[in-house]
Formats: C-alpha cells, structure tokens, sequence
C-alpha cells in the first residue's frame, strides 16, 4: 500500500513538472510574440516614414517655392531662433498638408491588406457575394480625378481648403487602411513623419547636388510591400539656424 502511495505521488510530481515546464513554454511563447510585434511594428514604421519622408523631398525638389511656404510657416510660428518642439504642431497646417499630399500621391501600400466581405453586395453594378476576398487599390484613389482636383499635381493646400483625415473616414484618401485592417502603427507612423518633416525644415535649406534641375527628378516607383522611388536624388543641405543649435 506504501509502494502504491509513493508511485501515485511521484507520477502526480510528474505530471506538475510536465505542466509546469509547458506553462513556462507558453509563457515564454507570448513573450516572444510580443516582443517579435512590437519589433515589426517599429520596423514597419521605420522603414515606411524613411520612405515617406524620401518621396516628400522628391516633390519638395520639383516644386522649390513649396519650401519656401514651409519656411514663412515655421518662421511665423516659432521664428529662427529655436527647433520646432512637439507642441509647436498645431501652428503648422500647412506642413501637415504637405505630408497628406505625399501620402496622397505616394501610398506606401499600392494594395491594401485583403479584406473579407461578410455579406452579398453590389459594388458599380457587379455582385460581390459574401466571402470574397477584396483588394483596395489606395494608389488608384489618390489619383482619381473623380476625387481630385488636378489629381496628379501636388498641391497641399488642397488639404488646407478641405479638412480631410487620414484614418479611413475618407474612402478616397486611405493611406493607413481603414476598419479592423488598419495599419496598427498608425498614431507612431504619422508622428515619426510629421517630427521629421518638420525638423529638417526647420533646420535646414535645401537644394539639389550637383547640376540635377527640378525637371531631372524622377517618379519612377519600385513596387514592393512598400514603395520607393527608382531613381532617388542627392541633396545638400545648409543651416538655416543659428549655429550653436546644432
């Protein structure tokens, strides 16, 4: 009876390490995921401001007198004496256009993530029935003059004029995505950008290296999960700002 009671407690030992090694397992699993999600959506964000920021000085380039507005903007708002800090934002809307019309013309995801129909439907006359999976071309909205106003020209006091959003309320301008499927590092995405974009022409006057002209620049996009100019360009650029506040 005694060999009996020791054999039940040591299968039952057993059994609580067995459970407890795979709870740590699992434990040790979530963790993981965690960290692995909060890794790609820092990189995510990385990597689609880089290239947000980049197609916004292609068309800043091509088009030097919009510089020129950003910088009466920031002078009048926080003058030449300092950096922009974050609660300076709300005094520059039309740095904040600026950066909508990029997203506009320059989506960094052509297609958005799938989406799912969950009921029968009827889209410009043709039946979409429920389970289907559906594409939104982003890229094609932005430029649909049904939309837009001079749809391929960047112009952002279109964005001044019109107080448009950016979190899917606007089924022309959806540059995050819009309902469950929206880009989760939507708010740190939008705020590397608008930080960026607005310290580097706070700080500094630009031009193009060399003997490129305005004209020169290329639009060309590689397509990818998400999307880059072909042909970027060299810039210089010089203070605009005292110089002990580098």
């Amino acid at each position: 009876m005694v060999v009996g009671v020791r054999l039940v407690r040591v299968r039952a030992a057993r059994c609580f390490s067995w459970v407890l090694q795979a709870m740590v397992v699992v434990l040790l699993g979530v963790a993981l995921d965690r960290v692995a999600m909060s890794a790609n959506l820092l990189t995510g964000a990385i990597d689609t401001s880089a290239a947000t920021i980049e197609w916004t000085f292609q068309e800043l380039l091509r088009r030097p007198n919009i510089i020129d507005k950003a910088h009466q903007e920031l002078d009048r708002a926080i003058g030449k004496e300092g950096w922009i800090e974050e609660e300076d934002f709300s005094k520059l809307p039309y740095i904040d256009a600026l950066i909508k019309e990029s997203f506009r013309l320059h989506p960094l995801c052509t297609l958005l993530p799938p989406h799912y129909s969950t009921e029968d439907g009827n889209v410009a006359g043709y039946d979409i029935p429920k389970g289907t999976t559906v594409f939104v071309n982003a890229w094609s909205l932005g430029r649909n003059s049904k939309y837009w106003d001079r749809a391929e020209e960047f112009i952002p006091e279109r964005f001044i004029e019109n107080n448009i959003d950016m979190k899917g309320q606007n089924f022309a301008f959806l540059p995050f995505g819009l309902g469950r499927r929206k880009c989760p590092g939507y708010s740190l995405g939008i705020k590397v950008v608008r930080t960026t974009m607005a310290k580097l022409l706070n700080g500094f006057n630009w031009k193009l290296a060399g003997d490129m002209r305005p004209v020169d620049i290329s639009m060309e996009e590689i397509y990818g999960l998400s999307t880059h100019p072909n042909k970027p360009i060299s810039l210089i650029m010089e203070s605009r700002l005292p110089l002990h506040l580098y």
